[in-house]
């Protein structure tokens, strides 16, 4: 173990996952989470229950867990004509990418990220971006992340590191990957407390966790749910009705 890290927390599945490879690899981990005006903001809630889930069950990580800091980018939300940050049908735009795409945002995210890093003594930054299993957004791609690292480090004369867990994964190996990090009870908080849904519903419960169950980001969380719990490393097959709760 090694290191200071900040990771970009959202309370969603992936960052929840992302968390705990953090706590298990580094010495020191603190959370930044931003509200940007987007409709899912029921994440920036769960963000707070997940954080205490984690310190309650798992006492190894507990000590390591430092503080969470929240940023308010309201301004994003406001230069930003997405079905991310207005109420607006989810569809595919001219080029293919979906209008879920908030141009720039993860840009911003790990530039604040790093400022707040670089004034806490933190090198690293984690993020749950993904190649694999995700929507196109040019932002999350490997080459993206790779060339910011580099630009932060020169604009702040001090190496930033970002780690990406996540990139080269489906979402059935990120469930399995929370699995091999904090046993049943990760995939069991990820399941109830984080959240995905872009349409920020928690009304109705999944095997998989909460959401409207339509939107690209709950199918494709369910997809990924059944493959891990139906492939030769995951448990045995379960339902994905909805149910409401």
């Amino acid at each position: 173990m090694n290191g200071r890290a900040l990771v970009l927390f959202s309370g969603g599945q992936d960052s929840t996952t992302c968390l705990a490879w953090a706590l298990q690899h580094h010495a020191h981990v603190e959370t930044i989470g931003f509200d940007y005006g987007q409709r899912h903001a029921v994440e920036m809630q769960c963000r707070e229950t997940v954080l205490a889930e984690l310190r309650r069950l798992y006492p190894a990580w507990g000590p390591k867990l430092g503080p969470d800091h929240r940023l308010d980018l309201a301004l994003l939300g406001q230069i930003s004509d997405t079905a991310l940050t207005q109420a607006r049908a989810i569809e595919l735009q001219q080029g293919g990418l979906p209008n879920t795409f908030v141009p720039g945002r993860n840009l911003l995210f790990f530039g604040f990220a790093a400022a707040v890093a670089y004034r806490r003594g933190l090198e690293v930054l984690v993020g749950g971006m993904c190649e694999t299993d995700y929507s196109g957004y040019p932002d999350c791609r490997d080459n993206t992340l790779k060339a910011l690292q580099v630009a932060l480090s020169l604009g702040l004369a001090a190496p930033m590191v970002v780690q990406t867990p996540l990139m080269w994964l489906d979402k059935a190996a990120t469930w399995r990957l929370a699995e091999t990090l904090g046993g049943t009870a990760l995939v069991d908080l990820i399941r109830e407390h984080t959240h995905t849904c872009y349409l920020g519903d928690r009304g109705l419960s999944h095997a998989w966790g909460r959401g409207c169950g339509t939107c690209p980001a709950c199918a494709l969380r369910l997809a990924g749910y059944a493959a891990y719990r139906a492939g030769p490393d995951g448990p045995a097959a379960a339902t994905v009705a909805a149910t409401p709760g």
